[in-house]
């Protein structure tokens, strides 16, 4: 919590002082200058006083908590609030943090609202006298009926009650109440179909009728469904859902007409829905809204509208706006976006001048805007978990909707691995919205302070908005994701839009041409002068045609680590005669979301490069391949790599979609879906490092060296979760501070032909065959990189599959070639190939 004078050392006593070694923190947070003294204040005395001003209240039945303003009132730019860490982390010790650390489990268990227990259920419930019995229910309804009504039962609710099959024949419905026009038996245990459809088609009136999570459900087709909606020509609502018979009734239960206290008769007057004003029709399984009763003659007085959830596909969009022109008092309007009225908002508030809001947004915002997709009342994305299931993991897949994040830098650099957080209990319960009444800006090496943005009031609930500043140009609808629940349709049809456009991909065949490239030689014989800055060539570049300068502009050969630009060459004096290991534009293989990008423009979505979504572009899509997947009950586990960071560098294996998006603040990266099965050796996931050089790219000429090398993980490959927190199992490159479990390639050949009874010459084919499409892409694509001064090698990354189907995993510039010079130098397959 203290401050210390960055200059001398000494620790900050006066406001001066803070102010000239904090200046850039002050700017860089957005607090007002008039709240830097308070600020001050608080934090050299460690004054964390919100609990004087603020009261979180459970909200979403205790799912969530929320912040409460308790002041009267609070000015904006009045003051500001220090907000602790309650857990700091790294994400790779996050697991073991949990398990080890006294009583952070149980905190941030509270915390997130994942430590409540499970109450039994309603069948505990019923066991311990909590509920009546089914003929208790009965008695009651039928004394009440006589009591306050006409003595006919009309609307039945046996809910809950573990009603079997022989109890609810038992029960003759049928005969005591035949005048019934709605029966619930949701939740109970009924399981014989026909017993059930002989039974309920007795009601010949019934309007309504919900089996909702009973057995039976599970085990039946649409022949039940079809037999009961036969025996009950009149009915309208079949498991919360529409029938195609819907009508005024259920227009009426949805609008509250019509229910338990006043179930409808055959006595009711003429035109009983003009006084709905408010219609809630969402998630009905509406096919068709075009029907007798929904119309501005049976509801002129209609004001809102709800429609989503429903397919409504038997209509086209021109008759669904001419149907909704008709209402003139509709001001207000709910609808799925894409969906049945099109997939803008924009000509859905053109083709409906009288609506002011659409999805809760006021319509002439979203005609300012001109967002075409727009809703403000998403569902909160609330942590789900079992029984059965340890705190740690509800906490670890919880996190993502607290967490907040910083890495650390100096002046020489930038720490590598991001730092997460979560704040205090009073922090953690600032909840988003759009228009925020405070925010939250970290202020380094100190607690996080709040800072005011808006008048509040006492009992006004204490915002923040946690994507401030990202405004669409940065995907923010998309990245809410993480905390809501977003139109799923819209991101399906974004991600088939984009499926679409890569299987339409082909790569054009490169014409043959013969070899341009011309031997490099002096003009009067001598050995051509070579510059290096990396040491294996210094140490085996020993043939006497090539001797070794330590002069860049000397040098007829350039072979350097370092990337090489105009200013670069126009510093060291390099000149366009000298050749350099590296072309023009490569980044299109070497970066990481531009290799995706160079091969799906190419070939689209080869089967050797798994799915792969560039964040910062193609988020949308990525989120519907991940619900399609869900929804399909596919494997749903990713990889999320930097842009251009080697050595698993902010690399993260997660199946937890928030997680997938809430990584974006660490710094841009490519989502990739995660080999799941691969090949293994010995129980252990490993990758093959190919060397390949290139000496043209027009003609593309490319040689594959026989020389490659296997990199094993360390610990035995497993799916279990928590195991996606162990570098070890799912990483292979170990040479970095890690123990290297080191092979030769002759002896790993021969023990993996051994242990899958493969050949591994058919093997290297199918690598090879990869290997020449990655460069045939990049040329076919970027044909600006063809240099005649150009050279250059390159790393290829690979993986087998459980089927041993290569995957490209990156392609990388001057690799490190330690291990090929000191260890695996002997040739697989024959020695180096030409693959032009």
């Amino acid at each position: 919590m203290s401050a210390t004078n960055a200059s001398n050392g000494s620790r900050i006593e006066t406001y001066e002082d803070f102010v000239k070694v904090h200046d850039l923190l002050l700017a860089a947070s957005g607090l007002p200058q008039s709240l830097h003294f308070k600020l001050f204040q608080k934090l050299t005395s460690e004054t964390f006083d919100g609990g004087a001003h603020f009261e979180i209240e459970p909200c979403e039945e205790g799912r969530q908590r929320r912040l409460l303003l308790t002041s009267e009132t609070m000015a904006k730019d009045s003051n500001v609030f220090l907000i602790d860490h309650a857990w700091t982390f790294r994400l790779p010790d996050a697991y073991k943090q949990l398990q080890e650390v006294p009583g952070l489990v149980q905190r941030m268990a509270a915390l997130m609202c994942v430590d409540v227990e499970d109450d039994g259920g309603s069948e505990q419930a019923a066991e311990s006298g909590g509920k009546m019995t089914a003929e208790e229910v009965l008695e009651s309804e039928i004394r009440n009926a006589k009591e306050t009504g006409d003595g006919f039962v009309r609307w039945l609710e046996l809910e809950e009650l573990g009603l079997d099959d022989a109890t609810f024949l038992s029960l003759n419905l049928s005969t005591k109440f035949p005048d019934l026009l709605a029966l619930s038996l949701c939740g109970n245990k009924l399981e014989n179909q026909e017993k059930l459809v002989e039974e309920v088609t007795k009601f010949k009136n019934l309007k309504a009728l919900w089996l909702n999570n009973n057995p039976v459900l599970e085990k039946s087709d649409c022949g039940m469904e079809d037999a009961i909606l036969q025996g009950c020509p009149k009915l309208e609502i079949y498991n919360s859902r529409f029938t195609h018979n819907f009508g005024e009734w259920a227009l009426g239960f949805c609008a509250d007409v019509y229910g338990k206290d006043n179930p409808a008769s055959s006595h009711q007057g003429n035109l009983p829905l003009q006084s709905v004003t408010s219609l809630d029709l969402s998630n009905r399984g509406i096919h068709n809204l075009i029907n007798k009763a929904f119309s501005p003659f049976e509801m002129p007085n209609l004001s809102y509208l709800n429609i989503r959830g429903n397919p409504i596909e038997e209509n086209s969009v021109s008759d669904l706006f001419g149907l909704l022109k008709a209402f003139y008092c509709l001001q207000s309007l709910e609808v799925d976006i894409p969906g049945p009225l099109g997939d803008s908002a924009v000509e859905i508030l053109e083709s409906l001048p009288t609506l002011s809001s659409l999805n809760g947004v006021d319509a002439s915002k979203i005609l300012e805007s001109e967002n075409h997709i727009v809703d403000s009342m998403l569902q909160l994305r609330l942590p789900e978990w079992t029984a059965e299931e340890p705190l740690a993991d509800r906490v670890l897949n919880a996190m993502w909707l607290y967490l907040m994040t910083y890495r650390l830098a100096d002046e020489e650099k930038l720490d590598e691995n991001p730092v997460w957080y979560v704040m205090d209990e009073l922090g953690s319960a600032l909840r988003h919205s759009d228009e925020p009444n405070f925010r939250v800006a970290p202020f380094l090496f100190m607690p996080e302070g709040k800072l005011a943005s808006a008048n509040v009031k006492r009992g006004d609930e204490c915002t923040r908005d946690y994507l401030f500043g990202i405004g669409e140009d940065k995907q923010r609808s998309a990245r809410l994701t993480a905390w809501f629940y977003t139109p799923q349709k819209y991101f399906i049809q974004e991600y088939e839009k984009h499926l679409k456009k890569l299987q339409s991909k082909c790569l054009p065949s490169l014409s043959v041409k013969s070899s341009a490239t011309t031997v490099v030689h002096r003009s009067d014989g001598s050995a051509l002068r070579v510059y290096t800055d990396i040491p294996q060539i210094e140490e085996f570049l020993t043939r006497p045609e090539f001797v070794i300068t330590n002069e860049p502009k000397d040098a007829d050969i350039i072979w350097t680590s370092m990337q090489i630009d105009e200013e670069v060459k126009k510093a060291v004096g390099i000149t366009d005669q000298q050749y350099i290991n590296q072309f023009p534009f490569e980044a299109c293989l070497v970066m990481k979301h531009h290799l995706a990008d160079t091969i799906q423009k190419a070939q689209g979505a080869p089967g050797w490069l798994q799915p792969t979504y560039n964040l910062e572009t193609h988020l949308s899509q990525l989120i519907g391949d991940y619900c399609l997947r869900k929804r399909d009950g596919l494997n749903n586990l990713w990889i999320l790599k930097p842009w251009n960071m080697a050595r698993t560098i902010d690399t993260t294996v997660t199946d937890n979609l928030s997680a997938i998006i809430r990584l974006m603040e660490t710094g841009p990266k490519i989502c990739q879906k995660y080999i799941e099965h691969p090949a293994l050796f010995q129980g252990k996931k490993f990758d093959l490092r190919y060397i390949v050089l290139v000496r043209s790219i027009n003609p593309l000429e490319i040689f594959l060296a026989d020389v490659f090398w296997v990199r094993l993980a360390n610990n035995l490959y497993s799916l279990e979760k928590h195991s996606l927190f162990e570098y070890e199992t799912h990483f292979t490159v170990m040479n970095y501070g890690r123990r290297l479990n080191h092979m030769n390639t002759p002896e790993f050949v021969r023990e993996f032909e051994k242990e899958h009874q493969v050949k591994w010459l058919d093997i290297h084919q199918r690598v090879k065959s990869m290997i020449r499409s990655v460069f045939e892409s990049a040329a076919s694509l970027h044909p600006e990189m063809h240099d005649p001064k150009s050279r250059a090698m390159y790393g290829v990354d690979v993986m087998l599959d459980a089927s041993f189907q290569p995957k490209l995993l990156e392609v990388t510039y001057c690799p490190d070639c330690m291990r090929a010079c000191k260890y695996d130098t002997k040739a697989i397959c024959g020695g180096g190939e030409t693959v032009r």
